[in-house]
């Protein structure tokens, strides 16, 4: 008790010093807009500079996530796309679901290993039968077509890219409706060909090459790339048109699957169609 007088009596002078700022910084702060907000002010650009770094650090763990919630979002989106749908009765120009009927289904999935370099090339997918995956379904991203399922594991698949020599889609030129077979001669990654148009119908340069449907393995309308160039195939009365895909297919992540719900219906139609026979 002695030692603490002595102390008290000691620094009587500071601890009376300290006693009275407190008050006086309390009452300013207290009584003054300016101070007061300047304070506040700071405090919550500290607190705004700490929650932006981590912000920084932390979005790029999230990437799986978001792109996830995307690719959900884009296919409740594209369920709503007149080509997911076909028509039940006809003289309706109003877009009613009762008088549609769903036809695709889109399957979200990640490219996990591809190639790009080589004479035909594949992708792997992280989907494979457990998640309804089959052969010979179709593959597409946000820019553009990407091939037909070729092989499926119960987690896996392989895609058949059109960065191969026998891909054979069925394309057609959107401005003209000219159609013909996708093809790629294994030498640019970023170019193709159609095959098949006839060289008395007129297109034009950038015009748009899109899926037209008749395999049943897309809707009509997926974009596949623009016409670059145009010339004519010797000897044949057929254009020879290049086209620039609208996907690079060496930098392709995300994708969807096709799952057309007709597609069995189409096949047992179209196998009952007579085969020529050569006389």
């Amino acid at each position: 008790m002695h030692n603490l007088r002595a102390f008290f009596r000691r620094f009587r002078v500071f601890l009376l010093f300290v006693l009275l700022q407190v008050f006086a910084l309390s009452n300013y702060f207290t009584s003054l807009n300016f101070p007061r907000s300047q304070y506040l002010t700071t405090a919550s650009s500290i607190a705004g500079s700490f929650l932006s770094i981590e912000f920084e650090i932390t979005k790029h763990w999230n990437l799986g996530t978001n792109n996830e919630k995307l690719q959900k979002e884009n296919i409740r989106l594209r369920k709503k796309m007149p080509n997911s749908f076909i028509r039940l009765n006809n003289g309706i120009v109003k877009i009613n679901d009762t008088l549609y009927k769903q036809q695709y289904e889109y399957i979200p999935s990640i490219v996990i290993n591809s190639t790009f370099d080589k004479r035909n090339n594949y992708f792997t997918l992280n989907s494979g039968s457990s998640q309804g995956i089959k052969r010979g379904m179709g593959v597409f991203s946000d820019k553009g077509i990407v091939g037909v399922i070729h092989n499926v594991s119960e987690n896996y698949s392989v895609v058949k890219s059109v960065l191969t020599s026998d891909i054979n889609l069925d394309v057609m030129i959107e401005s003209s409706g000219a159609f013909g077979l996708l093809k790629w001669n294994g030498i640019n990654s970023r170019i193709g060909s159609i095959d098949g148009i006839s060289n008395d119908i007129k297109i034009k340069k950038w015009s748009k090459v899109v899926t037209r449907g008749g395999s049943g393995i897309f809707p009509r309308g997926l974009m596949v790339g623009k016409i670059k160039k145009l010339g004519s195939v010797e000897g044949k009365p057929l254009w020879d048109v290049s086209i620039v895909y609208s996907e690079d297919y060496r930098k392709i992540q995300n994708v969807y699957i096709v799952k057309n719900l007709m597609q069995e219906e189409q096949n047992k139609l179209e196998d009952k169609i007579p085969e020529d026979k050569e006389e």
